[in-house]
């Protein structure tokens, strides 16, 4: 074959294929522009009519992956590959691939599962899978939080939504516990009433359901109370720290000791 006839089907080629494959690109770019625009559209949309966070950010990455795989078979079918015969092979090495993404489809049905079901919403604060965070997006396979010292967990929605989790953000109050201790000998009652006129000064603390003290334990160092009490969830960590520091002033500035950890040694000589 010489160069001439090389050229010449070289020609032939480009001329019958050349304006496929340059409409073929046109497409692409133009569907690629196109997903965009929709998927900001759908965006607005879903913050007009003020949808379920959790919901929109599942359904624009939904239906940005389903609008890519659709622009992707319409551009190779512009190229001229036989669609009837690609789709057979697709549907085969679908299900190879889907019994060896066995995992990632049950994240998939995961995700619908927490969105039907809604077990928590962004914005919530969980614990679950070993981690605890801000549940910041749903995504079709993975949920986001975010960890109070600003890390980004990514955990798989399979897991979630089959295993358990403590979601802190269910109810509106919570109950804060706290164990203080004094040293043996000193005034039990004395100590009781501080702390419980403490807590009634604390205007964060609610006065139903009424606080909770009790001496609880004979402890091998101290005397040990328990105090209970009702906090709307927002306060609760601000509660819980300021108790803390409120008990141990307030023990101090009255006498009261309180007692640690100590190991009594004694030591025999003999002849």
């Amino acid at each position: 074959m010489n160069t001439e006839e090389i050229l010449s089907q070289v020609t032939s080629v480009g001329i019958e294929y050349g304006p496929k494959l340059l409409g073929a690109i046109i497409v692409w770019f133009i569907g690629s522009w196109l997903i965009k625009v929709v998927l900001k559209a759908i965006n607005k949309m879903l913050e007009n009519k003020k949808t379920d966070a959790s919901l929109k950010s599942f359904l624009k990455s939904f239906l940005n992956i389903l609008l890519k795989v659709l622009l992707v078979i319409s551009v190779m079918g512009m190229i001229g590959i036989e669609m009837t015969s690609f789709i057979a092979i697709l549907g085969a090495a679908g299900l190879a691939v889907g019994m060896a993404l066995s995992g990632t489809l049950q994240n998939f049905a995961g995700g619908v599962i927490l969105l039907i079901f809604k077990p928590y919403k962004v914005g919530d604060y969980i614990e679950a899978q070993g981690y605890a965070g801000t549940v910041s997006e749903i995504q079709i396979f993975n949920t986001i939080l975010k960890t109070p010292d600003n890390k980004t967990i990514i955990i798989p929605n399979g897991g979630l939504s089959t295993s358990s989790m403590t979601n802190y953000s269910t109810e509106e109050k919570r109950r804060v516990d706290w164990k203080f201790g004094i040293a043996y000998g000193d005034n039990s009652s004395k100590a009781e009433q501080l702390m419980q006129k403490i807590c009634n000064e604390d205007s964060r603390i609610l006065k139903d359901p009424e606080v909770f003290i009790a001496l609880s334990e004979l402890g091998d160092n101290s005397v040990n109370f328990v105090v209970r009490a009702w906090v709307q969830a927002s306060d609760y960590w601000s509660v819980f720290f300021d108790m803390n520091k409120k008990i141990y002033e307030a023990f101090n500035k009255e006498g009261l000791n309180i007692p640690f950890p100590q190991m009594d040694v004694h030591i025999h000589n003999k002849a």
